[in-house]
């Protein structure tokens, strides 16, 4: 990674309690005026931030492994990303694209329509959140195919609208209560290799197999014809950050073009260096026909897209894609000012020697201690599976006492996972090697504490 100057002195400092007074004060300012279903993973509040750390309102310095869910890979205050951000705000905040356009979204299209997959005629779509692509994803599907069903996978999370949390599988949090859902939504198998079970002569089932074995139902429950999109996560996020066998998304891919499908890849989480390529589908050259993005895309602004065939998302009539807030002129100058960033500094080859230095650490635990079922995932987006002791059996509670420990140690990190038995570690990709290194001797001495 070419050097970068750090605003905020990258170290682990821990003065207080966690959280600390001036945290429980607004904790208690909250309950007052929050609403209960809004949830934090962490009790601290934040004052500041930069590259691999946040500052809270106690004054400690905490290594951030989190990242705002995969948002700042850039640095949560990057100075090119900063000065874009001040640049465009000083001349105007919204005009709003759909009445008076602005060069900078275009720059963004342009942006997209050169890194994502593919060497077809392509067009893009700016929105604000992640849900917001992934469901005009499906409209344009639907509108160009003109046909209904969607395909969705075990394990998958799409968002929190009222159609993609009909996407989404998982129930708690995401969908228990919020029913009815949107129909024509049906679910298939994942190729979930820790979990898969083996053959018959006892060989690993493949992804072409996984992939079959979903076409099948496919083609049984719904059949081919009646398919608008698959929609898949080349990486999958809150389900576990299960990465899929080898075979299994090019099989899908080739399936949906044999039989007019919009093959949908949901690069939200995965995408933008995340996974050491600039999409996690480049891993076996896969090209989608649609890519949904956001997160990583605009440095922390809020920014999500949708880009792929002009042909599907010019068969949508004027007037039928938008919002007022979609594209925004800041968050189009953050992203530009972010996506510069990643190529400057290198974060694809970053993110894959992250990879490299953590999964080095955590296979070598993992062979020590059985309560680490796998070890997973592609460059900045990693994954620890804790189970019962000798078996598969998910551990939530390991996987609550590691989070929680680390936390009391100065160092955030999520879960997630269907069974909620998944640390994911995610730091940003500027992050450097010594902290780094410092929370990863933290989360080993955290398991062998919790493994005892």
């Amino acid at each position: 990674m070419t050097s970068i100057e750090y605003r905020l002195p990258q170290v682990r400092r821990v003065v207080t309690e966690l959280p600390g007074p001036n945290s429980a004060a607004l904790t208690q300012r909250r309950k007052a005026v929050i609403g209960a279903g809004v949830a934090s993973s962490v009790p601290v509040y934040a004052a500041d931030a930069d590259g691999g750390v946040i500052v809270d309102v106690d004054g400690n310095s905490l290594i951030d492994l989190g990242s705002g869910i995969a948002v700042t890979s850039v640095g949560a205050s990057n100075p090119a990303v900063v000065a874009a951000v001040q640049e465009q705000v000083a001349h105007f905040t919204h005009t709003c694209f759909m009445v008076t356009p602005y060069e900078g979204y275009i720059a963004v299209a342009e942006k997209l329509a050169e890194l994502t997959p593919g060497d077809f005629d392509k067009r893009t779509v700016l929105f604000n959140s992640g849900a917001e692509a992934v469901e005009n994803a499906v409209k344009i599907a639907r509108h160009a195919t003109g046909r209904d069903a969607v395909v969705v996978f075990d394990h998958a999370y799409h968002g929190r609208t009222n159609l993609t949390m009909a996407l989404t599988a998982k129930a708690m949090p995401y969908k228990a209560g919020f029913g009815p859902f949107a129909p024509e939504v049906y679910r298939a198998p994942m190729s979930y290799p820790f979990r898969e079970g083996l053959n018959k002569d006892g060989s690993a089932i493949t992804g072409a197999q996984a992939a079959a074995r979903a076409i099948s139902m496919i083609e049984k429950q719904i059949g081919a014809d009646h398919v608008a999109a698959i929609v898949i996560e080349p990486v999958q996020g809150e389900g576990g950050f299960i990465v899929p066998a080898d075979g299994f998304l090019p099989a899908l891919s080739e399936w949906a073009t044999a039989n007019g499908v919009v093959f949908v890849a949901d690069e939200v989480q995965a995408g933008f260096c995340r996974t050491g390529d600039w999409f996690a589908v480049d891993h076996e050259g896969v090209v989608p026909d649609l890519i949904t993005m956001a997160k990583g895309i605009a440095g922390g602004m809020p920014l999500a897209a949708v880009t792929g065939r002009a042909d599907l998302i010019d068969a949508v009539h004027a007037g039928g894609l938008g919002g007022t807030y979609g594209g925004n002129p800041v968050a189009c100058a953050a992203a530009l000012a972010s996506m510069s960033q990643m190529d400057e500094l290198d974060l694809r080859g970053r993110a894959k020697h992250i990879e490299e230095m953590v999964t080095t650490r955590l296979r070598t635990l993992a062979d020590e201690f059985d309560i680490i079922g796998d070890v997973r995932g592609r460059g900045g987006m990693l994954a620890i599976e804790f189970v019962e002791s000798g078996s598969i059996e998910p551990n939530p509670a390991v996987t609550k006492a590691v989070s929680s420990a680390m936390l009391a140690e100065g160092i955030i990190i999520l879960t997630c996972g269907t069974y909620g038995n998944v640390v994911r570690l995610l730091p940003s990709l500027v992050i450097s090697d010594e902290l780094l290194t410092e929370a990863l001797d933290v989360l080993e001495a955290v398991i062998r504490k919790v493994a005892a």
